[in-house]
């Protein structure tokens, strides 16, 4: 039987480092990449025989590139699990915040899922799994650039998967959407209510990876709140008070 393989963009920490160890100790081989690599390395040398490393900054526009070459090295992949993303709360919408946010999480996230759709229509087909978030259920005036860009993705893997019907090809996607989770790019979640472990969130991704389910809340909390959200109109939404400044990354 042959051995799966998966390429995790965004593996250097958090949610992502999480699922590239949850998948290795699952039997698969598994590219991870990232803009820092030592601790990519720290992964290597614990599962020196099932990990390649690679390092990717999804902004720049050699980055597609670079990951078909890691597909290349692992001969072939299974998933595509994008885990790479950034999200700062921003009230005085300074203009570096909103355009570095949606460098990464608008363009960066539409080059290396496009990519890795291209290449999966072209061999055969694959799962694409990415982290969004539940952000993207409504405008959030504390992070404009993060909330939009997090229903772009949403939307985005919502119409691949129509044209990969479409086109019949062998394409699965599964969007996971977690709500606060404790990484270091959340300072670690203080402060922060319904507060998630990475190694939880990890563990149901992978679970809804391996399920084939079409879009994921992390977790059950975030399951019924997110519904009632939508539920609000907007002119209630939109007066509704917001928090100071934080990083915020899920």
């Amino acid at each position: 039987m042959n051995t799966k393989k998966a390429i995790i963009v965004g593996a250097s920490s958090g949610i992502g480092r999480e699922v590239a160890i949850r998948l290795i100790e699952d039997g698969w081989t598994v590219g991870i990449a990232a803009r820092r690599q030592e601790a990519l390395y720290d992964i290597k040398a614990c599962y020196p025989k099932q990990v390649e490393v690679a390092n990717i900054d999804i902004t720049k526009e050699e980055a597609g590139t670079q990951l078909l070459r890691l597909i290349d090295t692992l001969g072939g992949i299974d998933l595509y699990f994008h885990a790479s993303g950034i999200g700062k709360q921003n009230l005085s919408l300074q203009e570096d915040i909103e355009m570095n946010t949606v460098m990464t999480n608008g363009i960066g996230f539409t080059r290396m899922v496009g990519t890795a759709f291209r290449y999966m229509a072209e061999h055969g087909g694959g799962t694409i799994a990415v982290i969004s978030s539940i952000a993207g259920t409504k405008g959030l005036g504390a992070a404009p650039s993060y909330s939009a860009t997090k229903s772009f993705q949403n939307k985005y893997i919502e119409a691949l998967e129509q044209q990969a019907h479409l086109r019949k090809l062998n394409i699965h996607f599964t969007d996971i959407r977690p709500g606060f989770v404790a990484t270091a790019l959340l300072n670690g979640g203080e402060g922060y209510p319904l507060l998630l472990r990475p190694e939880n969130v990890a563990k149901e991704i992978v679970d809804s990876i391996y399920k084939k389910r079409h879009v994921r809340i992390v977790d059950w909390k975030y399951r019924i709140l997110t519904p009632l959200w939508r539920m609000l109109p907007r002119w209630l939404w939109v007066r509704l008070p917001i928090a100071n400044d934080k990083t915020r990354n899920s």
